[in-house]
């Protein structure tokens, strides 16, 4: 295996693993949202027992979201040199952004709303996590900024061999960006709609005791998925219009792509510009599924009647759709990505130049190392998940109230 292969395989192992933790924060941030000003709205209880149970299993997810972020960075600056050398300073500026302005600000109302639990009065609780979803999805909008430059570059000019950004606003306006921002935050609602309303049949499955709880979370998820299915597939087919003629040796052919495969021939020599069928494949997988969830919202008026809820076949059929939202992000992260092979970036950069010259030796130890420490995150942050979600939400550890002040209630010395 030569070092340009395994550099994509690691390229492509830690950014997939990392995007499962994205439309998952990306999903569950906004059904908080929903729960949390529902319940300042109404004053229910009910609707702040499930923010707790909720955040919690958020928390866990974004906690270990961010440790696969560093090391997917890790793995961008040791493996792909030639990308930050040649198009560094236009791909840097709106990972910048996401980085200073995005991702701290997050963080840093994330923290607050976690501690901020009957310290904080509710509304300003209330907005910190507003400040966490809108933060989360500018995060989200800056990298999808980054990634449909490389698909589609604007605002450049080549001087002296490397990439200059000339118009910022180029990069706002790209024909790749709006479509795709929008079926990624689709896909996030899709995924957490669908694990919410899996979770809450499991435990309904279970004739868990909190069935008014898990019914309200239950029919919260499939309408959420219900409605955000639309869109998803609404987006997702929009960029086969017009923007799709952006990249022609994508999925299309014709006299467009001749001309320019033979543009390209004379630039960077003879080569095989057709992006590998595995990006086909995967697309069309993804609209398989995305169709599917989509005939299964006809389950969406059946949830809200209770003697429905109380079958389980019902229930099982929402259960085992658990996994399909996380295949398609898989699917459609591949057809992104391996669709614009063989370049980094398209028609200006390609793959070969952007690796890094080292060793297909050292490539090898550093991708099975990364796979190995990304896969026990993920391993990890599914497992505390299902252990969390198992516990119900009788009493989450977030949001629980503080102990009362030994000195007013002391206990006692002996049992």
């Amino acid at each position: 295996m030569n070092t340009l292969l395994l550099a994509r395989l690691q390229f492509a192992t830690t950014t997939s693993i990392h995007f499962l933790f994205v439309v998952v924060t990306l999903g569950l941030v906004t059904l908080l949202v929903g729960l949390q000003t529902a319940g300042y709205l109404t004053g229910k209880p009910i609707y702040e027992r499930l923010t707790r149970f909720w955040g919690q299993l958020y928390v866990i997810n974004y906690v270990l979201g961010i440790a696969t972020g560093i090391v997917m960075e890790f793995q961008f600056g040791l493996n792909w040199s030639g990308l930050s050398r040649y198009v560094g300073n236009v791909f840097g500026a709106p990972l910048a952004i996401e980085t200073l302005v995005a991702f701290f600000l997050e963080s840093t109302f994330l923290g607050m709303w976690i501690f901020g639990w009957h310290r904080l009065r509710r509304g300003v609780h209330l907005a910190l996590l507003w400040g966490v979803a809108l933060t989360a999805y500018a995060s989200a909008f800056w990298i999808m900024v980054a990634n449909s430059w490389l698909q589609h570059p604007v605002g450049y000019e080549v001087r002296d061999g490397i990439a200059h950004l000339t118009d910022f606003g180029a990069l706002l306006t790209n024909p790749t960006l709006g479509f795709a921002f929008g079926h990624v935050v689709s896909a996030g609602l899709v995924t957490g709609g669908v694990l919410m309303a899996a979770v809450s049949a499991w435990h309904l499955i279970r004739r868990t005791p909190d069935f008014a709880l898990f019914r309200t979370s239950l029919r919260l998820g499939v309408l959420t998925t219900a409605i955000s299915v639309v869109f998803l597939i609404g987006f997702g087919f929009a960029q086969f219009g017009p923007v799709g003629r952006v990249q022609p040796t994508k999925f299309g052919g014709g006299p467009e792509r001749d001309a320019l495969v033979a543009e390209w021939t004379a630039r960077f020599g003879p080569g095989d510009y057709t992006p590998p069928a595995l990006s086909s494949v995967g697309l069309g997988f993804m609209i398989l599924i995305g169709f599917t969830l989509f005939l299964g919202t006809l389950l969406v008026p059946l949830l809200f009647r209770d003697w429905i809820i109380r079958l389980r076949f019902p229930l099982w059929l929402v259960l085992l759709a658990l996994p399909l939202p996380f295949v398609a992000v898989l699917l459609g992260w591949i057809a992104r990505e391996v669709g614009r092979q063989p370049w980094v970036a398209y028609g200006l950069l390609p793959t070969g130049q952007a690796v890094s010259p080292v060793g297909a030796g050292t490539m090898l130890t550093s991708l099975i190392g990364f796979s190995l420490l990304l896969g026990t995150l993920a391993v990890t942050n599914w497992v505390l998940l299902a252990r969390h979600a198992a516990r119900g939400a009788a009493d989450p550890a977030l949001g629980r109230p503080p102990a009362p002040d030994a000195d007013t209630h002391p206990e006692p010395v002996f049992a």
